[in-house]
This record gives C-alpha cells, structure tokens and sequence, in this order.
C-alpha cells in the first residue's frame, strides 16, 4: 500500500498540470449533470417493519382517498380578546380568506372552518384543512404563495391567522454556518503551518471533494430519490474530512522537506506514509456511514451513503490533488520568514524546532501521573454521558420550531383551543376483510378504545368503513401532547386493548399516527443499535488490528469512542431536552431528542474518532518498531502528531459547530452532537486516555499472537515496506539525498 501511494504521490507531483484538468474536468461534468438533473420525485416518510407503517400501507392499498399523499396545511383561525371567531365581521374574514384558496388548481379541497367539529369550546378559534393534489416536494411556488395571501387576507381583516403543515416546508437554512466554519478553518490553518499557501490548500482542496461530492449527489438525486437532508450532511461530513486530511498530508510534506529532500520525494513519502492512514481513516468513516444501511430506514441510509460518498471523494483529493497542487507550491509551502531563516543557514528547508514542544510536553506530563489522568478523563466524560440514561427520543414536529415561524403558532394555537393531544391524534386502521360483521367488529375495536377516556384518551370518533366494507379508521385523540412520554404508554395500552377485540371478531388492527410512528421508529432504532455496533465497531476493530498489529490498541480505541459518543449524547440531552444553555445555543423549545441520534452519532463520531486514533497512535507505532521504548515512542507520537491532530479537531469542530445556526432543529441537533463528539474525542479520549492506557500497558499494548501476526496482510501503515523499498533501488533513482543523514532534527 505505501509504496504504491509512494508512486502514486510523485507521479501526481510531476504531472500535476494533468491531475489538475482531470479534477477540473470531473468538476465541471458533476456540475452539468446537477444542473440538468430532474428533482426527486415526492415520496412520503417510510419506516418499512413497524406496526404504524403497516396501518398507512394498509389504508393506501383499501383506501387511497382517505390515505392522501399530498401537501397539507392546516389554516388556523383566532378572534381577539373578547370576541367569537363566527361573530359577523370574523366570519367575514375567515371567508375571504378561504375564496382566497379555493382558486388554486392544485387545491384538492377545503373543509368548513366554521362547522361545529372545528370551532373550539370557546368559539374563539377554528381550523380549516387544506389538501393538496401533489406532494410537498412538488407543490408550485404558486400554490404557496397563493396561500400566504390568503393568509395575509385574513390577517388584515382583523383577525389572528396562521399556518401548519407541510405545504409551507421550506428548504432548511444553515446560515452563515458554512462561512464561519471554513473561516475558523483559515485561522488555525494559517496558525500551524505559519503560511498562506500551506493553510490555503487544505481548504482549496477541501472545497473541491465537497463540490465534485454534492454536485454528484444532486446529479443522481431524481435517480435515487434523495431526500433534502442529505446533501447537508454529505457537506458537513466532506467539508470537514476534506480538510483534515489534506492537511496531514501537507504537514507530512513540510517535514519531509525539512527532511532533506527533495520537493518530489518528499510528495511522495507523504503520500506513501500520511496517504496512507488516510486511505484506512477514510475507510473506516466509509464503513461507519455505509452500515447505516443495516437499520433498514430508507432515509438513514441515503443519508450515510451520500455522506460516505464524499468521504471517498475526500480521499481520491488528497492522495492525488493534493501532492499535484505540491508541486504547484513546493518549497513555498514554507512563509517567507521560514524560507529566509533557511537560506541564511544555507540549507534546503527550514529546521524543525529541536526544542520539545507542547505535544511533547503534554506527554510526559501524562506519563509521569498515567492512572490519576486517566481516572480524572474517565469520571469527567461519564458524569457528562449522565443525562444520556434518561433520554426521550422521538421525531420533530411543528412544537420543535420557533417561536416566530406561523408553524409554531399555529401549532399553539390548536394546543391551547382543541386540547395538547389534538396536534398528534392517532388513527386506527382495522382490518375487516375477515370479519362476518365488518361493521360490528369496528364497533367493538371502538368501544374497547372508549373504555381507557380518563386514562389519557380524550376523544374517540366514529368507525368509518370504506366501500367495499373491508376497511374502517378510527380516530383517536389523546389527552397528552405527541412528544409526552404517557403519550407512548397510552399507545402501547390501545394495542393491547384492542387485541382483545380483534381476537374475538377476526380482526387485525393497526395503531397509526404521529405519536404512533415517532414511538414504532424509536424502538426500531433502539433495536438496531446493538447490531450495528457489532458490525460496524467489528470491521472497524479488525481493520486497526491490521494497521496496529495489536489488539489491545484497537480494543482501546472502540471502549474510548464509546465514552465520547455517550458524553455527547448527555450534552444534547441536557441541551436539547433538558433546556440547560438552551438560549446560548439558539433552542427556543425544547422536546424529545431526533430519534435517529444515537445510531446516527454512533456511525459518523466512530469513523471520525478513528481518524484521530489512526494519525495519533500511526506515529507511536512507527517509533516503536524503530527501536524506541513504549513510554519514548508515545512522546514521539506527540511530538509529530499532537499539533497537527489538535489543529484537524478545532477545524473539524468549527465546521460542526457552524451548523448550529440551522433553522431545522435535526441540523441543529446533528451539528452539536458532533462538535461535541469530536471535541471529547480528541482532546479528552486521544489527548489523555490513548497516552495513559499506553503508559500503563507498556510493551503489552503492541502485544499480537504470532498465529494472527502471520495470517493478517502487511499493510504497513508506518511506511516500513516504502523505506526498504526506497534504499534498495539505484543510486540513481532521482532520491540523490533520500539515503543520507538527515540536515535537521525533526520529521
């Protein structure tokens, strides 16, 4: 592997004019092809296997008018203070503003806001339901716009109007997130490397995977059906690889050249040594993201696909655009005050500062006192993963949003006037077909849901049967808000009430709805977590045994990674769901955590940790099979690796750190999550448990049976093959100085 990345790296280095047209090339053909790509069609939400997606599959196959599929929006009606919503001049402008509507060709229809069923026990507030002929993701720029003014209508008339549903979904604003992520990302840049060309490149290249990644996904998106969020996160995720890894191939080129030698050779060693831990970083980041696909959620595994696509992006740029751009640079990598101090001592490169740095320092601090930082790491992480134990996990709805959207209003507004649980009704879907009375056995489903009013039902509707009879819905209101926990155990009481009745009638019934869907995909997901661990953490740990050979260092990578993702998993909790620092962090409401969090920090925080576990210990490593002592070969591993990972994590945490300026609470949610990951991974797992289990272990850690040392392949991440490779070949191999003793102390 490293040798042929060697070659790969100096032939990109020499024909770096080529390298850079075909990158330009693939740009501008990806870009084309997003341009001229068709929109994914519509499709709604679907959890494949659960009790709740049964009920929709079942009323879209017996009942497809009563099903829907199309855009709603549920238009809302409020008097002011004193004064009923029918009263002569309010009911005036609420029929404006329904003949305001009713002109929309993709209108399907309108209910009466003014009927008893939907005026409030006060009179003061009524509701009328818009449905639409297409999906949201379809519906005409038009048709919303006729709606906002007929919203406006209604609101100049003198009466308080507001909007939910998902005819107003909009497309999720990250703000400025972006800016600021890849601005801070110049800052540290321009800080480690003290140039401008050094810093610039990581970004330049960076900026190119996410494009070549996203304008990929969005030419294929019509294809594949690609839902919105998912080109986000392939751009979080390939923004903030993208940089790392450039910039530890760069700063394997800066000291190579200090090295000695020459601009070429040192492009290719870097590629072949740094380029090479970056080929298994990103591999083991592709199969976090990709095991995603074993939860079996449509929308998760689009998500993780796309985003390891951009990670492999991410990797093809910098083993080959990044030692390209190189030899655009070379000895100006260096800033002008280094490329002057090397000239006045007439040398080829600047000297490395032979005085220990702060790595080093850092490291024997931690080795002199290895159990109390350990302990110390290990308490502080678990008191934070605390909150974790007492996390309520569901879906967001109109409650997650602002306060100043219509959405949230109007969503309040329902709250206040029709009851909590009127936002999240539930809907029973009976299965009749086997029934000799269709009729009698929806009754008898009903009239077991009546018996639990008082025990958290506050309404229960009629049993409506379709037309051949073999299908009836029932409505069912709770009396909780959707997100409340006795919300969940009011449904799992329906299903079991309503067993009994199916029992008796030869009827199957299925228990739909928001509520009934957010808690059948959280336990779909709680189930799917031990799994994908498994596998995921499995292959992963295998992968590390190959690179390390060892098995206590992997062993202590995956139980590290674990810490960070549960002291994250607190930090959103307390966050998100508790409201601590809610305002700081721009939460208006707080609520349940994204169902998808646990599996989804658990697949992109374990790729990344790996990253930093792999450029760290790769180091360490490579000392200790050149002759230096296990506590000797960890400060080593600081001195060249620490600076370089703690820069790639500050970047890599500002980039996540960006996306906490979403409007949508899901990119709110993720960017925290794993800003904060990152953070406890690298500067409390890496930065302080790594040194300290190593300390402790001492020569054990590097400990592999001779069995398993024989039947594993060489990749040889430390770049011991390329060596021997190197210092066999001819004298006149165009390395005249790659035997020689080094000009200076350093790497």
């Amino acid at each position: 592997m490293a040798t042929f990345l060697y070659g790969l790296g100096r032939t990109a280095f020499r024909r770096r004019r080529l390298v850079l047209f075909i990158w330009l090339a693939v740009l501008v053909a990806v870009g084309f092809g997003a341009a001229s790509a068709s929109k994914p069609a519509a499709k709604p939400f679907s959890i494949p296997g659960i009790e709740a997606q049964k009920a929709v599959d079942l009323l879209e196959e017996r009942s497809p008018d009563a099903a829907g599929g199309g855009a709603t929006a549920r238009v809302v009606f409020h008097a002011k203070d004193g004064q009923r919503i029918d009263a002569a001049q309010n009911k005036a402008a609420v029929e404006k503003t329904i003949g305001a509507l009713k002109g929309t060709q993709e209108i399907a229809g309108v209910t009466d806001p003014l009927a008893p069923q939907t005026v409030s026990s006060d009179g003061r507030t009524a509701y009328a339901t818009v449905d639409y002929t297409v999906g949201a993701d379809l519906l005409k720029d038009s048709s919303r716009d006729t709606l906002e003014n007929a919203v406006d209508q209604g609101r100049a008339a003198g009466i308080d109007v507001e909007v939910g549903g998902d005819a107003l979904r909009s497309q999720s604003s990250v703000g400025n997130g972006e800016i600021i992520g890849v601005a801070v990302a110049a800052v540290v840049l321009a800080i480690t490397f003290g140039a401008m060309i050094a810093a610039g490149l990581p970004l330049l290249t960076a900026i190119l995977g996410v494009g070549v990644g996203i304008a990929g996904i969005t030419a294929v998106a019509g294809v594949f059906d690609l839902s919105d969020s998912t080109s986000t996160l392939a751009m979080m995720i390939g923004l903030a690889v993208g940089i790392d890894y450039a910039l530890f191939i760069v700063s394997r080129f800066r000291t190579e050249l200090r090295l000695g030698r020459e601009p070429e050779e040192a492009a290719g060693r870097a590629v072949g040594t740094a380029g090479s831990a970056v080929v298994f970083a990103g591999l083991t980041v592709v199969i976090a993201l990709s095991g995603l696909a074993v939860v079996n959620i449509p929308m998760l595994t689009e998500m993780g696909l796309a985003a390891a696509f951009t990670v492999v992006i991410a990797v093809l740029v910098a083993l080959t655009f990044v030692p390209a751009l190189l030899g655009f640079a070379g000895k100006r990598i260096f800033g002008r005050k280094d490329r002057k101090r090397a000239a006045e001592l007439n040398v080829s490169a600047p000297p490395a500062d032979e005085k220990p740095n702060m790595g080093s320092r850092w490291a024997r601090f931690v080795l002199r006192r290895p159990a109390l930082v350990l302990i110390a790491a290990v308490l502080g992480l678990g008191a934070i993963a605390l909150p974790a134990a007492s996390m309520n996990l569901g879906l967001p709805d109109d409650s997650a949003k602002p306060t100043s959207t219509t959405q949230r209003k109007a969503y309040d507004m329902l709250a206040e006037s029709f009851g909590p649980g009127f936002n999240g009704p539930l809907l029973l879907v009976v299965d009749t077909a086997k029934a000799s009375d269709p009729h009698g056995a929806a009754e008898a489903v009903r009239n077991q849901v009546d018996g639990l009013r008082g025990k958290g039902v506050a309404s229960v509707g009629q049993a409506m049967l379709n037309r051949k009879g073999d299908l009836a819905t029932i409505a069912v209101t709770p009396t909780t808000k959707p997100s409340d926990p006795k919300t969940e155990t009011l449904v799992h009481d329906i299903r079991a009430a309503v067993g009994k009745a199916d029992d008796a009638a030869g009827t199957r019934t299925y228990v739909g709805g928001t509520p009934a869907m957010n808690i059948d995909f959280s336990q779909k997901l709680n189930d799917a977590l031990l799994p994908y661990l498994i596998l995921v953490v499995g292959l992963a740990f295998l992968l590390l045994i190959a690179v390390f050979r060892s098995i206590l260092v992997p062993l202590k990578a995956a139980l590290g990674f674990l810490l960070s993702v549960a002291a994250s998993l607190g930090l959103v909790v307390m966050i998100f769901q508790w409201g601590w620092m809610a305002d700081l962090f721009g939460v208006q409401q707080t609520g349940p955590i994204m169902s998808m969090m646990p599996i989804f920090l658990v697949g992109v925080v374990f790729g990344l940790a790996m990253d930093y576990e792999v450029f760290l210990v790769t180091g360490m490593r490579e000392a200790f099979v050149h002759g230096e002592s296990p506590r000797e070969a960890v400060v080593s591993g600081f001195r060249h690796g620490a600076r370089v990972v703690t820069a790639a994590a500050i970047i890599m945490i500002a980039v996540f750190a960006g996306f906490i300026g979403a409007t949508d609470s899901m990119i709110k949610m993720i960017g925290l999550g794993l800003a904060g990951a990152v953070f406890f991974d690298a500067f409390v797992v890496r930065m302080a448990v790594v040194p300290a289990v190593l300390a402790l272990l001492g020569k054990s850690a590097w400990w592999l049976p001779k069995w398993l040392d024989r039947i594993l392949p060489n990749v040889d991440v430390e770049g011991d093959s390329l060596r021997k490779h190197i210092d066999g070949q001819a004298s006149g191999d165009g390395d005249p100085r790659s035997d020689r003793e080094p000009v200076t102390v350093g790497r």
